[in-house]
């Protein structure tokens, strides 16, 4: 008696559940853009738009309701998931408390008071790509930097689109290479890597796509109008860079944070005239900034929980590795292209790249262990094609935020995504190019 079928059909039927989420989230975003409407990818939120998948999911897998409960709660309360989102709290609280005490504009005045006006277009990407590494987020780079980038253009005559990509170029650059970054706390804690090693690892693939990205756009930059800003404190941009050096040496992430919080609090008492009895309530501003990214880990969390007990993750990779063994390549090459795929993929479903890597960590982190690939090699495959791929979705946060400002269509801002193109470039002649990376 063949036992396989039916393990096989299980296995299938229980991702069914996942593609019910994409579907349910894709097509209501698709439907609702088609009727004009404003942030339509984002009108039914993913950690809504998840609850009717799971209670598929709950109902396919055919158990006592208490079972399946149990299963829910297991996948939710997973380790890695709470120490993720532990993290995303923190990281929450650090970007509020930063800006209540100023740190945000004295980032931002300090990287413009250093451009020269013909260098406007590799300036702007250099400091959105800065302040995004130092604030861990492209969507709080990006609401920074776009006022003052409106009227930058506008000074200087240069084409919106054209400035808006820089924008969005600079702010994927931090997204994808932040130690604080959402992307970074989800890939390395899916894939058991140090988020020190993850950085090494991205930035060998990073810096290079920057170098061309900023040769390009000093090429495409003309003489632009004298840029005025404000007076900088560089009192306030003391925070963001003890939290990078810190965390790129190896300090725990939790202490990393805390310091950063401390630091932001009191250079804020003593230079800025911050009140410290408002440190409570900014916390809590900043814990209820990412609710929404910590509620959809956990439930994507449970939902994977389910997949995983039927089988469906493995189906997954086995299906994945068979296409990958197809491939003529040296050593596991094949496997780490698989990798990339899946990430760049399923962000394209879901345009959110932390969500993404959050559902295909568990199959990456199986590929890798299989075909010795390191904790840290699969964790930066992960959180750069998910990257890339958040950066050239026209229906992505980044994008749409970045419309709306320059008062120009998201694919007009997408096309001009440079960096995200040289980043794809380079990451797939990386993977065919370099030695095999194996476990160290």
């Amino acid at each position: 008696m063949n036992h396989s079928a039916p393990a096989a059909k299980g296995a299938k039927r229980s991702l069914l559940p996942l593609l019910f989420f994409v579907a349910l989230f894709l097509g209501t975003g698709l439907y609702l853009q088609s009727q004009d409407v404003a942030y339509a990818f984002y009108q039914l939120p993913g950690h809504v738009a998840i609850i009717p998948a799971l209670i598929l999911a709950v109902w396919l897998h055919r158990a006592p309701l208490q079972q399946s409960i149990d299963v829910m709660v297991k996948g939710a309360g997973n380790s890695n998931i709470i120490t993720m989102c532990i993290i995303y709290l923190l990281a929450g609280a650090f970007a509020s408390v930063a800006t209540a005490t100023g740190g945000v504009d004295a980032a931002v005045n300090a990287g413009l008071s250093l451009i020269p006006a013909p260098w406007l277009l590799p300036g702007l990407f250099a400091i959105a790509a800065l302040i995004s590494t130092a604030m861990g987020t492209s969507m709080g780079t990006i609401g920074a930097l776009a006022p003052i980038a409106v009227g930058l253009a506008h000074q200087a005559g240069l084409d919106p689109a054209l400035v808006a990509g820089v924008l969005l170029s600079g702010a994927m650059f931090g997204d994808n290479l932040s130690i604080i970054s959402d992307t970074t706390i989800a890939s390395t804690r899916t894939q058991g890597a140090r988020m020190a090693d993850k950085f090494r690892e991205n930035i060998k693939i990073a810096l290079p796509a920057a170098v061309l990205t900023l040769i390009l756009y000093a090429l495409l930059a003309s003489e632009g109008a004298p840029i005025q800003t404000a007076a900088v404190n560089w009192t306030g941009v003391v925070p963001y860079a003890a939290i990078l050096i810190l965390a790129v040496a190896g300090l725990n992430v939790f202490l990393v944070l805390l310091l950063g919080i401390a630091l932001a609090a009191l250079q804020g008492a003593w230079f800025a005239d911050y009140q410290l009895a408002g440190l409570g309530k900014d916390i809590a501003t900043g814990f209820a900034n990412v609710q929404e990214i910590f509620i959809l880990a956990m439930l994507v969390s449970a939902l994977s929980e389910f997949i995983k007990q039927q089988g469906g993750l493995q189906w997954i990779a086995d299906k994945i590795q068979q296409l990958a063994g197809g491939l003529k390549l040296a050593g596991n090459k094949a496997q780490q292209l698989a990798i990339a795929a899946l990430a760049f993929i399923s962000n394209l479903c879901i345009a959110n790249n932390t969500v993404a890597i959050v559902l295909t960590g568990d199959v990456a982190k199986t590929l890798a262990q299989q075909h010795q690939i390191s904790p840290r090699r699969s964790a930066s495959l992960l959180d750069i094609f998910a990257c890339i791929s958040q950066g050239l979705v026209p229906y992505g946060a980044q994008a749409l935020l970045l419309g709306a400002s320059f008062g120009i269509s998201p694919w007009q801002v997408v096309t001009q995504s440079y960096y995200c193109l040289l980043l794809l470039l380079i990451a797939v002649l990386t993977i065919l190019l370099r030695k095999t990376a194996a476990v160290p």
